[in-house]
C-alpha cells in the first residue's frame, strides 16, 4: 500500500497513504516523520495552523531518503484570505520546512475558523490566496496546489474565476460521516479527494457494529476505516506518532466486498469525543 499512487490533474504522483501530523508537537514530529519514512511512508503532512511545519521539515531532511521520493504537503492558513499575506506566507512555510519546494499547498479552509458555517463564504479572498498559489506553482515553489474543507459552492468559485483549478480537495470522511455528493462532484470535476480523520479522531473505535466487520475480515477497526476510505477511490490520511499504529494503518491489503461497503456506507457515526468544539467536527459546513 505504501508504494501505491494516485495522479493528480497534473501528472505529479501523489502516494495514497499520507502520515497525519496534526496535534503532534514540533519538538516530537521529526521523530514521528523519520519513523514513517523509515517503514516506508513516503506521503506526510502537516499545516501552517499545526506549528510543526519545522519540525516536519527537520524529519525529511534527516531522514536518510532522498527530497524527491517524499512528497510534503502543507496548508495555507484558513485566516489568510488577501493576496500579499498568502504569498508571504507561503514564503514562510518554505522557510520553515527548510525545503527547497513543497509538494502540494492547499488552503485549509474557506472561512477563517472563527468563522466557520457562517454566511460569508469569502470567494474574492479565496480567489486572492488562490492566484498567490498559482503563482508559485508556475515559479517552481510548489508542485500542485488543493483545498481542503470546500465545498461545492467554494469550488465553483474558483472553477468558475480561476486560472488554474483545484487538483484536490482535502475532506473529513470516515465510515459514519461521508460526504458522497461532495465527494462525486470533485471526482467529476477531474480532483482527487484526500480523506482526514479516516477514524474519527479515535471514537469510532467503540463503534460494534463497525468493530463487529473489522472482527470479519480478520483487522482492526482502523484498518477497516482505512481500507473503506481507499475504496472510495480516496486517498487518506491517518495521524499518528506510534510507529506500531503507523505499521498497523500501511497493512490494508484486503478488499472490503461490495455488500459490506454498502453497510459501511449506511451507517452514521458523527461522535468526535474530547475534539468536538473543533469546527470541522461541528457537523456545519
Amino acid at each position: 500500500m505504501l508504494q501505491e499512487t494516485m495522479t493528480l490533474p497534473n501528472g505529479v504522483a501523489i502516494p495514497k497513504l499520507a502520515l497525519g501530523t496534526w496535534m503532534i508537537p514540533d519538538a516530537e514530529v521529526a521523530e514521528a516523520v523519520k519513523a514513517a519514512i523509515a517503514l516506508g511512508y513516503r506521503h506526510i503532512d502537516t499545516a501552517q495552523a499545526y506549528e510543526n511545519e519545522r519540525g516536519v521539515g527537520e524529519g525529511v531532511r534527516t531522514c536518510g531518503v532522498p527530497r524527491e521520493q517524499i512528497f510534503v504537503q502543507t496548508k495555507l492558513a484558513a485566516e489568510i484570505k488577501d493576496y500579499e499575506s498568502a504569498k508571504a506566507a507561503i514564503e514562510g512555510s518554505l522557510e520553515r520546512l527548510g525545503l527547497d519546494y513543497i509538494d502540494l499547498m492547499i488552503i485549509h479552509s474557506p472561512q477563517p475558523w472563527g468563522e466557520w458555517a457562517a454566511e460569508d463564504r469569502f470567494f474574492a479572498g479565496n480567489l486572492a490566496a488562490w492566484k498567490a498559489l498559482e503563482e508559485a506553482l508556475a515559479a517552481g515553489k510548489l508542485r500542485a496546489i488543493g483545498v481542503s474543507n470546500f465545498q461545492k459552492q467554494d469550488l465553483d468559485n474558483l472553477l468558475e474565476n480561476a486560472t488554474v483549478t483545484p487538483m484536490i480537495n482535502q475532506v473529513l470522511a470516515h465510515i459514519g460521516n461521508t460526504p458522497f455528493d461532495l465527494i462525486g462532484y470533485c471526482q467529476s470535476k477531474g480532483m482527487l479527494v484526500e480523506a482526514y480523520s479516516p477514524i474519527a479522531h479515535g471514537k469510532i473505535l467503540d463503534n460494534p457494529e463497525i468493530g463487529a466487520m473489522a472482527t470479519k475480515y480478520g483487522v482492526s477497526v482502523a484498518q477497516l476505516c482505512i481500507r473503506y476510505v481507499l475504496q472510495l477511490d480516496c486517498l487518506v490520511l491517518p495521524k499518528t506518532s506510534k510507529p506500531a499504529r503507523m505499521q498497523e494503518n500501511a497493512a490494508v491489503d484486503f478488499e472490503i466486498s461490495e455488500a459490506d461497503m454498502a453497510a459501511l456506507k449506511a451507517i452514521t457515526a458523527k461522535d468526535y469525543g474530547d475534539v468536538s468544539f473543533f469546527p470541522v467536527y461541528s457537523g456545519k459546513v
